[in-house]
């Protein structure tokens, strides 16, 4: 080797030691930056009302405010629990509490903190429960307004402590952070504030704030547009969620002290619970270093499960109730920890936020780098306009993207959901709404005459043999071999009599122990898991909000029947459950589907009704392999639907609003009969004032009107079956954002061809040539006419179902005379409409209804929520 050739070689040894020197040394700063641990400046727990220190069950030390730095000012009245034994430990067995204002001044560093308050609604000696009434402010924020203890108390579901978490910035000119407790103003000076704990807690300024120098996060809705979550914002934390996974206490999280619940109460449908193979780690990043989240929210996580054919038509879908008028901050995080999953592509799918989406192809793989490795992603979203109040059901899904991807799924590690202040700087929403209590009974005076006393005893002794007498005949009289006599909907009364009887005696229920047995059949569960062959998959017949949809046949029961089967992991429902049960016991029109009966026994809710075997309407519209309908039998079934609506808001014993009225809610029987379906959200309403009511229904069948005000009207129903009418006749979806945004909503699509002269576009290409121009002109103005802005300029069911039948008799006088209609292309050409109906209504073209990934037939009317959007279609009939 000569001199030359040895100097080379010596210098690619050297640069081969440098580079790997330097790349070793670039690993250990990343790594030591990843799991460099973050450790507050501030970290302050004041337990309020008390002396001393004192130490929380999950052994965190908090300090009495009494005699210490940070007393408040003007000094106020500590107090202890009415009921020393309901105590519940530290912070909640004290508290400070006035009937003015009273404040606490924290010296802290500059930079972002988390802000916690403790409150364990109770009495307090004499400071009664239903007089807690108060704002809290910080600064220019206002934190909670008119905060009602007694209401989040009902509302804690078992629970009895509750407590609000907020993110306040700090600038450097300040150096203290003050909380204000001021008492809602009243004649009597009665209401009080409270609290008993606050926690003040330094956090990372680039957590949740967006760095000096990004452009921000994805605003849902808008185009290519951010949204800075700036220093100036004031955060509260909404949803804090280990999806999949069980609930985080404090002292387990980060050095940040967040907790993190579990996610049952909010995930629809089907969904299956992951937890990470033993033995793995989380890798935590530069990106995502570790006080992001715990390692146990990227360990456990939801996916669909194996099924890839079901899959293919599944969601995964979590709604979210939240505070309209509100900017909100989404996070999402994720992480794969399948050790099959390790390339990009290996599992890509789509994410929707309030029906927008926001990822086409999510690719945790892509994001994050590789398997075991943690990422988020941000997003903005608006809901409403700053001057709407209300509650609003904020649906978050994720979808799948078969042939693309190796795995038909998609997963979900934790969900994290922040309010932003308005521009008057509160955060302040709504007090939950009041529990349905009973009004008492009235008090019974006390007689004091003894011929009085002695009839009343004589008469309750009689009335007890009676009854036992009728006890000992329902037990011993001779039976049937069948429970049930005949079918649904032509019960004598002593059906009804003798299966309230069964119903006491044979089912042992855990919940919803109200219910009206008195009202129909029920079912033991033995009985509908025979049915239904133990609820297997080949029973499946349909899914909606509620769980899925099974054929059944029941012994006693001539025809098969649908049987509807709440996800028995979930905990909401029992509301619209009852309701169901309610409304259709005690309704019967030939327009309406007819309930059998129900069971709930033990976590089972389920109800049973007359099967539909044709499914449901929307069945037939579209994203369907059925042969489509006749324009005469899509009048006919429009005809059919109404009448039941009809009948609902002027024929039953009180109007009922149904508040759900779409596609997949008017179903079809073997005769291809119409009938309106799925009750769970109806209401029953005045004769003529409206209902003032938290919104619920579907969104893009959903009145704008009904949304602004949140006044329930019939209207409503109107409005509804005026985009059903929109939807038959242009065999698609209501809300469709892949159309883009002008064309996304039906309802605003059709009155904009309108308007221009091309009202023939918006025609399901099968019915061109098929319609007489005079019933296509009826119809038309019948549908527009349904979705006018306001309540009062629509017309009542009855005069909706005057005038289909008109335009059914048009189209039959026209194909009697004409026979087949020619020229398809130019028939509709000089059709012309009303101006009554071609306004266009500013509530379509904004976030109310404009843009949704949903088609508006999903779901089954039970969610609890406000505004159900749930993925689903229900084939089954019910």
């Amino acid at each position: 080797m000569n001199p030359k050739q040895r100097y080379l070689f010596r210098l690619s040894i050297l640069t081969v030691y440098c580079s790997s020197f330097f790349f070793h040394h670039w690993t250990l700063v990343s790594a030591s930056k990843a799991s460099a641990p973050y450790i507050p400046t501030d970290n302050i727990l004041l337990n309020t009302g008390s002396s001393g220190n004192s130490t929380a069950d999950d052994g965190r030390p908090w300090t009495g405010d009494n005699g210490s730095k940070f007393a408040p000012f003007p000094q106020s009245k500590e107090a202890t629990l009415a009921d020393p034994r309901s105590s519940i430990g530290v912070p909640y067995s004290t508290a400070r509490i006035s009937r003015s204002h009273f404040t606490y001044t924290f010296p802290v560093t500059n930079g972002p903190k988390f802000v916690r308050l403790y409150f364990y609604p109770t009495s307090y000696s004499e400071f009664k429960e239903s007089k807690a009434l108060f704002s809290v402010s910080s600064g220019a924020y206002t934190l909670l307004g008119n905060f009602s203890g007694y209401l989040t108390a009902a509302s804690l579901e078992g629970r009895t402590n509750a407590s609000r978490e907020f993110c306040i910035n700090v600038g450097k000119e300040d150096q203290v952070l003050n909380v204000t407790f001021t008492s809602s103003p009243s004649s009597k000076n009665d209401f009080y504030a409270f609290v008993n704990g606050i926690e003040i807690v330094s956090m990372p300024p680039n957590l949740y704030y967006t760095q000096a120098g990004d452009q921000g996060v994805p605003y849902v809705g808008q185009q290519a547009t951010y949204y800075e979550i700036e220093s100036s914002y004031a955060l509260e934390t909404v949803y804090r969620l280990n999806v999949g996974g069980d609930s985080i206490n404090a002292k387990d999280d980060s050095i940040l002290f967040r907790v993190w619940s579990t996610d049952d109460d909010y995930v629809k449908g089907d969904s299956a619970p992951n937890s990470s193979p033993s033995g793995v780690r989380i890798n935590y990043t530069e990106h995502t270093p570790a006080y992001v989240a715990p390692e146990e929210v990227y360990l456990t996580s939801r996916s669909m499960g194996r099924n890839r054919v079901r899959n293919k038509a599944n969601n995964l879908t979590w709604i979210l109730p939240v505070d309209l008028g509100f900017m909100y901050l989404v996070r999402l995080h994720f992480c794969e920890t399948n050790p099959n999953i390790v390339g990009v592509s290996d599992r890509q799918f789509p994410i929707y936020i309030d029906s927008h989406r926001v990822e086409e192809a999510a690719d945790v793989i892509s994001w994050s780098g590789g398997n075991s490795i943690p990422v988020y992603k941000d997003y903005a979203v608006r809901i409403g306009s700053e001057g709407s109040k209300g509650k609003y059901d904020l649906p978050i899904e994720l979808g799948t993207r078969p042939g693309y991807t190796n795995y038909v799924d998609a997963v979900l590690n934790g969900i994290e959901i922040f309010k932003l202040n308005k521009t008057d700087g509160t955060l302040a929403g709504q007090n939950p709404e009041p529990p349905n209590t009973p009004p008492p009974l009235p008090a019974t005076k006390k007689s004091t005459n003894k011929k009085t006393m002695f009839i009343a005893i004589g008469a309750a002794v009689m009335v007890g043999l009676v009854l036992l007498s009728l006890l000992l005949y329902i037990i011993f009289r001779p039976r049937r071999k069948t429970r049930y006599y005949n079918s649904y909907s032509r019960k004598s009364w002593w059906l009804w009599y003798w299966c309230w009887g069964q119903g006491k005696s044979k089912s042992s229920r855990t919940k919803a122990s109200s219910l009206p047995e008195e009202l129909c059949l029920q079912f033991p569960l033995a009985e509908i898991k025979e049915a239904t062959d133990n609820f297997h998959e080949s029973s499946i017949i349909g899914k909606g909000g509620f769980g899925y949809v099974y054929r059944g046949n029941i012994s006693d029961l001539d025809n098969a029947v649908a049987i509807k089967r709440l996800n028995p992991m979930s905990r909401q429902g029992v509301h619209e459950f009852k309701t169901e049960i309610e409304m259709l016991s005690s309704l019967r029109h030939g327009h309406l589907v007819s309930l059998i009966g129900y069971c709930n026994e033990g976590r089972e809710m389920i109800l049973v009704y007359e099967f539909m075997n044709k499914g449901t309407l929307c069945d037939h519209l579209y994203e369907t392999n059925n042969d489509p309908l006749s324009w005469r039998q899509r009048l006919k079934i429009c005809i059919d639907a109404a009448r039941g609506l009809d009948y609902l808001h002027t024929g039953a014993p009180q109007k009922v609003i149904h508040r759900d009225v779409k596609t997949t809610n008017i179903l079809l029987d073997d005769k291809w009969i119409a009938k309106v379906s799925d009750f769970g959200l109806s209401k029953i309403g005045p004769t003529s004032m409206p209902v003032e009511t938290m919104v619920k229904g579907t969104m893009g069948y959903l009145d704008p009107e009904y949304y602004r005000r949140q006044q329930l009207t019939e209207k409503c129903d109107v409005y509804s079956f005026g985009v059903v009418l929109l939807e038959v006749l242009c065999a698609r979806k209501p809300l469709n954002p892949r159309l883009g945004k002008d064309e996304a909503n039906l309802a605003h699509w059709a009155k904009f061809c309108i308007q221009k002269g091309t009202f023939d576009q918006i025609i399901d290409p099968y019915l061109i040539g098929k319609i007489s121009p005079a019933c296509l002109k009826k119809f038309v103005e019948i549908a527009m006419s349904c979705v006018q802005d306001q309540g009062t300029d629509r017309p009542t069911m009855a005069d909706v179902v005057d005038n289909l039948e008109f335009a059914l008799r048009l189209q039959e006088s026209a194909e009697i005379a004409e026979g087949a209609v020619v020229d398809p292309v130019a028939l509709y050409r000089d059709v012309s409409f009303s101006s009554a109906i071609t306004g266009t209504s500013n509530d379509l073209d904004s976030g109310v209804a404009a843009d949704s990934s949903t088609s508006g037939c999903t779901g089954t009317g039970t969610t609890t929520s406000d505004c159900t959007t749930s993925k689903a279609t229900n084939s089954s009939g019910v």
